[in-house]
């Protein structure tokens, strides 16, 4: 009986360890055929007080690539895992106005996890998002210049929740929103890493919001040891 025991405690003790194993994904995102000239944003460069801050012309970001196809402002992060979230204690997403342009262009969040939004600009802007997922509230601010910082977090995932300002009607910002803590943005490199991701089979998905849009998905499978996953996005 005794040895019973001790094999049962045992097995416990295995299967715990077992689960509490994670790896990183690491992956990078590349994009095949050449995009469309991204083009100057006229209304900036003429506005009064948004084109004296630039000295160089400002473009769309459509597709930001680098020579070797390097594509960033893709999200990467697993699908079919809910109800997985720690927004609630995760660092906020910080998305600046600088230039009478939002920074970040694309961003991700968990599900109630805190957006702030900067004005580092002299001049009025609104915070004015626009969610197409039911639950998540459609909300219009106005944000001085200096004036203090607005937070917003939403309750449902939606991919590419778009924030805008309708005082300068080109300035866009695209917030993908999780129920996991398991998603990661490409950098101009089109690098990424997801973090601490519990061994398993998953399917992992890559979003962009020109090549990707419905995302390219493909299984992976973590170990201790982490996983390699790389996309390859075709022009659309």
């Amino acid at each position: 009986m005794k040895l019973n025991s001790l094999t049962i405690i045992a097995a416990a003790l295995a299967a715990g360890l077992t689960s509490a194993v994670a790896g990183n994904i690491t992956g990078k995102v590349t994009l095949k055929g050449t995009p469309p000239a991204e083009k100057e944003i006229t209304q900036l460069k003429d506005d009064a007080n948004c084109g004296k801050m630039h000295t160089e012309p400002v473009k769309t970001r459509f597709y930001v690539v680098g020579a070797g196809g390097e594509l960033a402002d893709t999200v990467v992060m697993l699908k079919g895992i809910s109800g997985k979230s720690t927004g609630a204690s995760a660092t906020p997403l910080i998305v600046d106005q600088k230039g009478c342009e939002y920074s970040p262009y694309v961003g991700a969040v968990q599900t109630g996890q805190s957006i702030v939004i900067k004005n580092s600009d002299p001049v009025l802007h609104n915070v004015h998002t626009q969610p197409t997922v039911a639950g998540n509230e459609e909300l219009n601010k106005a944000q001085m210049a200096g004036g203090a910082d607005l937070t917003f977090n939403f309750g449902k995932a939606e991919n590419f929740l778009k924030f805008k300002c309708d005082v300068h009607p080109w300035m866009f910002s695209y917030v993908t929103v999780c129920d996991h803590p398991y998603f990661a943005v490409t950098g101009k490199d089109g690098t990424f890493t997801i973090k601490d991701v519990p061994a398993g089979e998953y399917t992992i998905v890559a979003l962009h919001r020109k090549a990707a849009a419905a995302g390219m998905e493909q299984k992976v499978t973590v170990t201790a040891e982490g996983a390699k996953a790389d996309f390859t996005l075709e022009v659309k």
